[in-house]
């Protein structure tokens, strides 16, 4: 049977059906999969695998490559590899030379700032009319300015590079005669690319020049000023080697900066001293803690002004420092939640000014602390108490508590209850009322208007007067001598009416009950307490 089956399957009619058949079904496998994936969404297409652009191998796709590698191929003598950076007819020799030339002038004359030429493969595109052409510096000559300009140049299939234009080649070999080249065999002892006597120059004259001109009595600033001024001034004018100007330019630049910040921070104690004693002056002695604040904040300011902008002369992003600040700063808020608490109850106080330094309060309920207010700092206020003790209290309990400045009244009051005593007439209580009430009324230091003298109650030992007034005065050491003065008065009063202040009393009735009437009635005792 296996034999048989064999041989139909080697008939060609046989063979022509199942390679139909198989023909059939690899047709229809595309329906049946759509057909068994009905109402499902298609499986996403494989993205296209993501084809690398190529890198120059000499680092040419930007103007700053394009330059940096240059400049460093040639200062290695590699002559081929330079002569790719320019874009140029000339082969062999005669390019070779020109690249030499193109290195001179811009190792003698290119300025030194090179963080300034564009890093970005399209160029700054500071002339949108030409996007293909870069300048990365202008040097003088005695023609006038000359602009050393890259190009972007595409070379066949290879991703377009920047090379120096040939209109910037054409007016190199001139330029080279200008400049007196030493001989490069010369051997010099460098560090970092600096001759060793610069370094000497720069670790000297710095110091040196400080030193003279604080003999002559000018200020640090000035002095680190005009140095740095000097420097900017003479060292374009030289043909140092790019790497020397360099040094200088920075040393310029640290100068200008340091004397910058060192001026702001003189401008900004100059002003909060002048700030503090006008205050001072103006008995606002609780501004000058929010003075220091001020001052130190500026302070903080200047300087991390001064580092973002040493930042960017050196070309890096200060966008990320700034980040970071911010990011710092939530950090620093949420672990200090209590003492900027007690900083923002401070500038409350200083800005409401409900609390002033020399003001008697009384902190809290009736029972709290009496004192003056010594001084209000940012983050808590002295209390001198009556104790001569100092309580220090955080501001942003200050804010939260019931403060009664008892310095501020404008009157004090002056409110007593006399006890007459239980025997005392209508026409004796008639006559204290009236005396205590005229005597008021004519004191000068008294708001007659505010005179209230009256019977107000059968006290359970006395007769009970209240006297109220309002006393013209807010000193209180004043309104104690008025009070005494009012109080010995009321007391010549009473006594003038045939009266005399209770005291309290009591009346106690003992009694047997097992003893006769007699011995009862005789037994019974009366006692005052």
């Amino acid at each position: 049977m296996k034999s048989l089956h064999i041989r139909d399957l080697s008939r060609p009619g046989l063979r022509l059906a199942t390679c139909a058949l198989v023909a059939i079904l690899v047709a229809a496998a595309p329906v049946f999969a759509q057909t068994g994936a009905r109402g499902a969404a298609p499986p996403p297409a494989a993205p296209a695998p993501k084809v690398e652009e190529r890198k120059d191998a000499l680092g040419r796709e930007t103007p700053r490559g394009t330059l940096l590698g240059f400049m460093r191929a040639a200062r290695g003598k590699n002559d081929e590899a330079a002569s790719h950076y320019l874009n140029t007819d000339l082969a062999g020799a005669e390019a070779f030379e020109l690249s030499r030339e193109l290195y001179v002038v811009l190792d003698s004359r290119l300025p030194a700032r090179l963080s300034e030429v564009s890093n970005s493969p399209e160029g700054s595109l500071a002339n949108p009319l030409r996007p293909d052409q870069d300048v990365v510096g202008t040097i003088s000559t005695a023609n006038g300015p000359l602009e050393l300009i890259v190009e972007r140049v595409s070379l066949g299939t290879d991703p377009p590079v920047w090379l120096f234009s040939q209109r910037t080649l054409e007016a190199i070999p001139e330029v080279f005669d200008e400049i007196d080249v030493v001989p490069v065999d010369v051997p010099r002892l460098r560090i970092g690319g600096v001759r060793l006597f610069v370094w000497g120059v720069v670790l000297l004259i710095v110091p040196l020049w400080h030193r003279l001109t604080g003999l002559a009595r000018i200020p640090g600033v000035l002095r680190l000023l005009t140095l740095a001024l000097a420097i900017h001034w003479v060292v374009p004018s030289v043909d140092f080697p790019l790497r020397e100007r360099q040094l200088w330019t920075t040393v310029s630049a640290f100068l200008t900066l340091i004397s910058g910040v060192w001026l702001l921070l003189h401008l900004n104690d100059y002003g909060a001293r002048y700030v503090g004693r006008h205050f001072q002056n103006a008995s606002l002695f609780e501004v000058t803690s929010l003075v220091r604040l001020g001052h130190r904040i500026a302070d903080v300011f200047a300087v991390v002004f001064g580092v973002l902008v040493a930042l960017r002369y050196f070309g890096m992003d200060p966008t990320a420092a700034l980040a970071g600040l911010g990011i710092g700063g939530i950090a620093v808020a949420l672990a200090a939640q209590k003492t900027l608490e007690n900083v923002i109850g401070g500038l409350s106080l200083i800005f409401d000014k409900a609390v002033r330094v020399g003001d008697v309060l009384k902190v809290g309920d009736a029972a709290g602390t009496v004192g003056v207010v010594d001084s209000i700092g940012l983050r808590s206020t002295r209390i001198r108490t009556t104790a001569r003790t100092i309580l220090t209290v955080p501001n942003g309990q200050i804010a939260n508590v019931s403060l009664e400045t008892l310095s501020a009244r404008d009157m004090c009051w002056f409110y007593h209850t006399l006890g007459l005593r239980f025997g005392t007439t209508s026409v004796q209580i008639r006559k204290v009322i009236e005396g205590i009430r005229d005597k008021l009324a004519a004191h000068p230091a008294v708001d007659a208007s505010t005179v209230r003298v009256r019977f107000i109650r059968f006290a359970p030992s006395s007769l009970d007067v209240e006297v109220f007034a309002y006393v013209l005065t807010g000193d209180w050491p004043r309104f104690l001598e008025i009070q005494e003065q009012l109080l010995v008065s009321i007391m010549d009063i009473v006594e003038r009416a045939g009266t005399s202040l209770a005291f309290p009393t009591q009346t106690l009735h003992l009694s047997d009950s097992r003893a006769t009437p007699a011995l009862e009635a005789g037994s019974q005792q009366t006692r005052r307490v």
